[in-house]
């Protein structure tokens, strides 16, 4: 019997997911003072908070056949999907030019392609004594050598964040549920707004992808060793700050929590058809209103693409192998049931037929006697 979903987790989904259509949709914005802190505070923590959660959902994962199809069907076959779909997009609507389709993943991609890779990993790091000490090393090291390909830096410098969240456990995150823990985490929170105001005195913000090599950053290597560490401790504040303060409640938001990589997969070609419509030229006009507009209607969205509704249509498109092993599933079924139906229909029929004959047979004994 299947373990019932914890809503803290759903919550904490959809919100993550919620925070990813609105940093990206900021970048619509024009580059004030007030949209780079934001941004900036955002990235801090919440691709941090959205790997160590994907980390700790992972921990199950093995190298039988059964997990190993499972991440084939859900996220290599979507990430060969939507990057070529997401391209198109760009490319015939927005007139962007595009190259190395799936060798350099482009845009939000990068998330199935670092999953992919990282599931691989769960089995190596989820039970290995000092796994995590071993995951900051490899970070802060792949600065040095990591490249596009795949996005191998990414899956190498946010391997600290999936690694903790493997080695969580429900009694240890349980801690985060006291009330000085709440309160500290609301300090934390405050504490990083402070520091993100000040973050292009020493990191900027491609900092904050985890994707750029050190030398492209123009640093030395120990300056860039002590960034990335900072950062690292940065976005494990923040992250577990913002899992404290996740409701254990179910509802409705907790209920879309299910539907996170719908939202993922296809915010993006609402987000670029909005920049491609202009939207950028209208914020640029009332700043202040089109950063509150544009995060309401960022919000909204999510809202939209995770609700019952739009996802079990949806989630046909994101996992259409699923889908069509749902189909021929149904049909299977479907046919054994008619062939059940069909078997009992000519046992009715045989037992129709014998009693027929057994109350014809008196009628005709006397007269074969006689």
């Amino acid at each position: 019997m299947a373990s019932p979903r914890d809503p803290w987790f759903d919550n904490a989904k959809m919100a993550l997911v919620t925070l990813v259509v609105l940093g990206h949709s900021w970048v619509l914005l024009p580059d004030t003072a007030r949209v780079e802190h934001a941004y900036d505070f955002l990235y801090a923590w919440h691709v941090p908070a959205f790997v160590l959660v994907t980390g700790y959902l992972s921990r199950s994962f093995s190298y039988s056949r059964a997990r190993l199809w499972n991440l084939v069907r859900t996220v290599a076959v979507p990430y060969v999907l939507f990057e070529a779909g997401i391209a198109m997009f760009r490319i015939q609507v927005g007139g962007e030019q595009l190259e190395d389709l799936w060798r350099d993943p482009h845009w939000p991609m990068w998330f199935l392609s670092a999953l992919f890779f990282w599931r691989l990993l769960t089995p190596v790091f989820r039970d290995l004594w000092g796994g995590l000490a071993l995951a900051v090393a490899i970070s802060l090291v792949a600065g040095l050598y990591a490249g596009d390909t795949l996005d191998v830096a990414r899956v190498l410098g946010l391997l600290p964040f999936f690694v903790l969240g493997l080695k969580a456990t429900p009694e240890r995150l349980e801690l985060l549920r006291a009330t000085w823990v709440r309160v500290v985490s609301v300090l934390v929170l405050v504490a990083i707004f402070w520091v993100t105001a000040r973050t292009d005195q020493w990191a900027a913000t491609e900092w904050l992808y985890y994707r750029a090599r050190y030398d492209e950053l123009d640093v030395s290597d120990s300056r860039a060793f002590l960034t990335r560490a900072s950062l690292l401790v940065l976005g494990t504040l923040g992250a577990m700050a913002f899992l404290a303060l996740v409701p254990r409640v179910q509802g409705w938001f907790a209920r879309m929590g299910g539907a996170t990589l719908v939202v993922y997969l296809f915010h993006g070609f609402a987000i670029k058809g909005a920049g491609y419509a202009g939207w950028g030229d209208v914020t640029d006009a009332h700043p202040v209103a089109g950063f509150v507009v544009t995060s309401l209607l960022a919000v909204g969205l999510a809202l939209l693409l995770a609700s019952p509704p739009v996802a079990r249509v949806l989630t046909h498109v994101v996992d259409p192998l699923g889908f069509a092993g749902r189909r021929v599933g149904d049909a299977a079924e479907v046919a054994v049931a008619s062939q059940r139906v069909d078997e009992h229909a000519q046992q009715v029929e045989h037992l129709v037929a014998a009693q027929d004959t057994d109350q014809a047979a008196p009628v005709a004994a006397p007269a074969a006697r006689g």
